[in-house]
């Protein structure tokens, strides 16, 4: 059995899945624990050229979240040097619609803040994703994200205060266009209202988290499941993978050079320096993959021939389809399980 991937048009560049925090809703598993293998230049450039005329731009000189080229992580900033190659090649081979998506962990004072910036603009770098929720907030101090968002503007928008909202296909709606995001504004505008000016306890915004855009997988079914209510793993079979593994939408590459589908971190469908594979994958090469296309009660009968115990509930298929393949990665030899760090850190706490 075979099936073909569409190329993708919008995606991101994980430059390492290495973070200063370990965000409880992170779909990476990213964290400081990881071993910190950042991309190496000439794989870079490979995956950079093979997506190069593919990739689709947002309006002219703007941004959006599912549009054009992203460089994130783990966070990007972590390795400067890295980060702005990646903006130079990618600039030079004409990919449009280029931003960086931080938590602004490194934004420490104004002078560096506005300096960096303004070198990766110069670069080629059209705008930044800012993120702001109460899972970053439980780590980096609210001051440097005030930051950020003053200097950005400054920087990619001549301190313009207007952002314009507009809805973007897939899972994540409500986002925006711009050369600044603020992902999620909400969240700024009521950290700003309560006067934070430091780090806030994540008990203190629970509360707040009904206005969150959450996704219940990747580290989020491990850490934050008191919050979702659960079923029984049967409740999700008849139900496939299918729309999020061949979608041609905000794909992500690795520093492994693992070709990631949309969210589903610890998926490698093929080498993402050589594109041309993903028009005839063959699933009989790939059993976990060829269960997601199908049915996820297939990915349970699999993960039950390999020893794996069914919980009493889950939150989504999300968490059901983790859980197994964290059992699989953990105790057998699946090729499509990469990379295999990713289910080592999925519990790992900030």
């Amino acid at each position: 059995m075979r099936i073909s991937i569409p190329p993708p048009i919008s995606g991101g560049l994980i430059l390492s899945y290495r973070c200063d925090t370990a965000c409880k809703h992170c779909m990476y598993a990213c964290s400081k624990k990881w071993r910190g293998d950042w991309i190496k230049k000439n794989d870079m450039e490979e995956i950079l050229h093979q997506i190069t005329g593919k990739i689709e731009p947002c309006s002219t000189g703007k941004i959006g979240i599912n549009f054009g080229l992203h460089f994130t992580g783990g966070e990007p900033f972590m390795n400067y040097k890295i980060l702005l190659e990646a903006v130079k090649i990618a600039k030079e081979l004409g990919i449009p619609s280029l931003f960086v998506e931080t938590n602004c962990s490194w934004c420490k004072n104004d002078e560096i803040t506005e300096k960096r910036l303004e070198e990766l603009k110069e670069s080629g770098l059209d705008g930044i994703l800012i993120s702001v929720n109460p899972f970053i907030a439980e780590s980096v101090p609210f001051e440097r994200t005030e930051r950020a968002v003053k200097m950005s503007k400054r920087v990619f928008e001549g301190n313009a205060e207007r952002i314009v909202r507009e809805n973007v296909r897939g899972y994540v709606r409500g986002n925006v266009r711009g050369n600044v995001i603020i992902y999620q504004e909400i969240f700024y505008n009521l950290f700003k209202r309560m006067g934070l000016k430091d780090t806030l306890p994540f008990e203190k915004s629970i509360p707040a988290l009904r206005y969150a855009e959450l996704l219940p997988m990747g580290r989020a079914p491990y850490k934050l499941a008191h919050l979702f209510e659960k079923h029984p793993a049967q409740a999700f079979f008849g139900f496939s993978c299918r729309s999020e593994l061949i979608r041609s939408w905000h794909v992500h590459f690795d520093n492994y050079c693992n070709f990631v589908p949309g969210y589903c971190g610890g998926i490698s469908l093929e080498d993402a320096r050589d594109l041309e594979s993903l028009r005839q994958i063959d699933l009989d090469d790939k059993p976990v993959l060829k269960a997601l296309l199908t049915d996820i009660r297939n990915l349970f009968e699999l993960g039950k021939k390999y020893g794996y115990v069914e919980k009493k509930a889950y939150i989504s298929k999300c968490h059901l389809c983790i859980d197994i393949r964290k059992h699989l990665a953990l105790n057998a030899d699946f090729r499509e399980l990469e990379p295999l760090e990713f289910y080592h850190h999925l519990e790992d706490e900030s």
